[in-house]
């Protein structure tokens, strides 16, 4: 009776010890992922103000989570580092986050994370191709719905809004906008309702409305100012200046120009300060400053404004096609893995299960049959050898295939890509040139006949580059498509 006492009480213990362990274990898990939580948030709060940081952040976030395992931690921090990158104007990057996010939360069959993706892409398409950027957020808005997400709705209203802008389906666009204010204000979301009236101040700029413009602008600087959002600031501060412009309030529009570009220059937007400088030179052409103007005008076109252009839009489909490829090549790996993990087995089985029947039958029979025994085992090890070989064969087909066509795939990416820059730098240059003459007649300060002279060249020149183009696009023996001038 003593002894099984003591054993009962040594069996309590290591239950009691194991219970400990894994409570211990169940504890560092949950600190661990609510770590991966809050730097997910810390990043995407930052988004505004320091896109490097919330990148920085979201690879943090993603490293952990990944150690630990925990899929929808590494869905959000693939998510908040393409919101980091898409700030940073790193289109590529964004879209690729974006997508490993997606596949992720589909993973983790998490809805909400999912809309929010569906959201960041439209976004991302925003000002490049305004249907597909309607058909992401359309698809982000049906689950916003259906899981009763009111935040996520009226950010969906506010970009549903400014795809409308972008087709001029401006009643559509006021009625998103107004309805997307109303819910920011209701939700007490400071942000929200800073993009609203900033949004506002566009349409009602599209449509002329210049008080309404200035009010909502005026209101939306104000509160970006108090939240200390730059981004937000500066982007305000360049719409207000076209307002100025178009009412011929030069200094206005001067000093809001300054503002804007200081904060354009600690943010290092590229995109926004290639704006800016425009907008300068619309400013000094309407003051007629045509020296300066025309100052402006080649330092916006020296930059490379290639990245903006509506080509960006292929090449983010071209990206989609590319991971879609992946996905589906990963799998096909995975499946052949778990074939050849299964012939292994099945024939290490069979092996096993005969050298038991052989072992059994050389102990029944008498050791005058074990010469036929050898025999049979040589054989089945030939056969064994065989399959081995077909297997490796076909292994090494499967290999050189997945090879060709990504090298092809390749190759087909490097062509269009060289396409794409050699027709912006090839074409740019003539229509800079009859766009400097546009000015100079417009304001009567070149002769009708030289005019006339320029314009064709600047055309004859244009035509030949074209058909340059063309014919080194459809020369199938060229690797490459760009040549010397």
């Amino acid at each position: 009776m003593r002894i099984l006492n003591i054993i009962l009480l040594f069996i309590s213990f290591n239950v009691y010890t194991q219970a400990s362990v894994k409570s211990s274990t169940n504890i560092t898990t949950n600190s661990d992922t609510s770590t991966v939580i809050a730097l997910n948030n810390q990043a995407f709060n930052a988004r505004l103000t320091n896109p490097g940081l919330t990148i920085s952040n979201g690879n943090k976030a993603l490293k952990l989570a990944v150690k630990l395992e925990y899929t929808n931690g590494i869905a959000e921090s693939y998510r908040v580092i393409g919101i980091g990158k898409s700030y940073k104007n790193s289109i590529d990057g964004a879209i690729e986050n974006y997508l490993n996010s997606l596949t992720y939360f589909k993973k983790a069959g998490n809805l909400q994370g999912e809309a929010k993706v569906f959201n960041n892409i439209g976004n991302l398409y925003r000002d490049i191709d305004s249907y597909k950027s309607l058909e992401n957020f359309n698809k982000s808005l049906k689950i916003a719905k259906k899981l009763n997400i009111k935040d996520l709705q009226a950010g969906l209203y506010l970009n549903i809004g400014t795809a409308n802008q972008k087709l001029k389906h401006y009643s559509k666009a006021l009625s998103y906008y107004k309805l997307s204010l109303s819910m920011f204000n209701s939700l007490g979301n400071k942000v929200g309702v800073i993009q609203s009236h900033q949004n506002l101040g566009v349409l009602y700029l599209n449509l002329r409305d210049y008080e309404s413009a200035k009010k909502n602008l005026e209101e939306g600087l104000a509160k970006a100012k108090e939240e200390k959002l730059i981004n937000s600031a500066a982007a305000i501060n360049l719409t207000l200046s076209s307002i100025h412009i178009a009412q011929k309030q030069f200094d206005e529009a001067e000093s809001t120009i300054k503002e804007g570009l200081m904060f354009t220059r600690i943010l290092k937007d590229e995109k926004l300060e290639y704006n800016y400088i425009l907008t300068s030179y619309e400013l000094e052409n309407k003051r007629k400053n045509y020296f300066k103007a025309l100052q402006y005008l080649q330092q916006a076109y020296k930059q490379d404004s290639a990245r903006y252009a509506n080509n960006i839009s292929d090449k983010i489909s071209l990206l989609e096609t590319q991971h879609m490829q992946l996905e589906k090549q990963k799998e096909s790996e995975l499946i052949i893995a778990k074939q050849k993990y299964s012939q292994i087995l099945f024939l290490a089985s069979s092996i096993v299960a005969l050298l038991a029947f052989f072992v059994i039958f050389l102990l029944v029979k008498n050791v005058k049959k074990s010469a036929q025994t050898n025999k049979e085992l040589t054989r089945l090890n030939q056969e064994v050898s065989k399959q081995k070989d077909d297997l490796d064969r076909t292994n090494q087909n499967l290999e050189e295939l997945i090879e060709i066509r990504t090298m092809d795939l390749k190759n087909k990416n490097k062509k269009l890509s060289e396409y794409s820059s050699h027709l912006s730098h090839q074409i740019r240059s003539p229509v800079a040139t009859l766009k400097g003459l546009m000015l100079l007649e417009n304001d009567n300060l070149i002769d009708k006949e030289e005019f006339v002279e320029q314009m064709g060249k600047c055309i004859n020149d244009l035509d030949d580059k074209i058909i340059n183009i063309n014919e080194n696009l459809n020369n199938p023996n060229r690797s490459s498509l760009i040549n010397e001038d």
